[in-house]
């Protein structure tokens, strides 16, 4: 098994307003020389805006700003923009986030040149209710069961967990998203493509998508986009989460999987048990128990430092080996 190691809490929540119930899911970002850091701050009543920090190494906060950087400003995030993620793509900066209005939770994206003045494009997940998404996809031959076990609370299909590719691939925008139970791709010229006649074809043909559904035993009721993909010689290196269920609930781990650097809905190895869990306190009890769930890397010489929530209430980091984390990959390589 890989050694992950546990460096413990960066970030805790404070006592400015916007960010007074916790701080949690940061989207991490390097840029010449300095770490950035964009994360998710919850005021009390679960309202969400993005909060903004500066790293001086891995572990050390710097400086960290009084006010969000991103709020909610229309109706389809209402309720809070949530879960940030960022890449850099032919120089502009990608921050994936999730609109929530207080019923639906959909991917969206904004973007920036500067790291500092964001415009927000909008949702870039398709707008379409549960009726025409199964009977869609159901065209596409078996997949998952649970792909049909909706959320009852909404008409409209839930799509999050919006992650971009940090480069083009085949001269194509790639990004990962998540329809439970498992993570699926998009691959298109330009954003402006994703049309609700895109989206119509790609649930037709929404088998041939899907990059990762639940496989191990940690990951049995579904799994979900974590950190930005990373580009390694043995493929995408991609850490997600993974959850679990069980007599205390929810359990919510780190994972790991290699995807086809041309082709990343071929799946080229993963982890067969957690990359990393809840085990100290601070994982295991907060706004949500039990919870490691990873968004936002940086890498120093072979090391990577991986970011993020604990316990949905802390931003917490934890480091390993990424020659190490990739040869134990290797030993799992899929078989068909």
């Amino acid at each position: 098994m890989i050694t992950v190691r546990k460096l413990g809490v960066l970030l805790s929540k404070s006592d400015r307003t916007f960010e007074n119930e916790g701080v949690l899911n940061p989207a991490v970002i390097e840029e010449d020389g300095v770490i950035h850091m964009f994360y998710r701050a919850v005021r009390r009543g679960n309202h969400s805006t993005i909060g903004y920090c500066r790293l001086s190494d891995p572990t050390t906060v710097s400086e960290r700003f009084d006010q969000p950087v991103l709020v909610p400003d229309n109706a389809s995030d209402s309720q809070g923009v949530e879960d940030p993620r960022i890449v850099k793509i032919d120089g502009t900066f990608y921050l994936s986030y999730t609109a929530y209005d207080g019923y639906q939770a959909m991917g969206c994206v904004a973007m920036s040149e500067d790291l500092k003045h964001f415009r927000k494009y909008g949702l870039v997940v398709p707008q379409v209710n549960y009726k025409d998404f199964r009977n869609w996809v159901t065209q596409s031959g078996k997949i998952n069961l649970k792909y049909f076990r909706f959320d009852q609370c909404s008409t409209v299909l839930w799509d999050k967990n919006v992650i971009f590719f940090p480069r083009r691939i085949n001269g194509k925008l790639a990004f990962l998203h998540r329809i439970r139970p498992g993570i699926q791709l998009v691959m298109v010229d330009d954003l402006n493509d994703l049309t609700p006649e895109f989206w119509k074809r790609y649930f037709l043909d929404f088998k041939k998508h899907i990059v990762l559904d639940p496989a191990a035993s940690h990951e049995t009721s579904y799994i979900g986009g974590g950190c930005p993909p990373i580009e390694t010689n043995s493929g995408w290196l991609v850490i997600y989460h993974s959850v679990r269920d069980t007599i205390e609930g929810f359990i919510y781990v780190a994972s790991a999987a290699l995807l086809d650097i041309d082709d990343p809905t071929n799946e080229i190895a993963r982890l067969p048990y957690p990359l990393f869990e809840p085990e100290f306190d601070w994982e295991k009890r907060g706004e949500v128990n039990n919870v490691c769930f990873p968004t936002g890397t940086i890498i120093r010489g072979d090391e990577l430092y991986i970011y993020y929530g604990a316990a949905d209430e802390q931003i917490a980091v934890a480091s390993v080996s990424l020659s190490q984390l990739t040869e134990e990959l290797l030993k799992n390589h899929k078989t068909t």
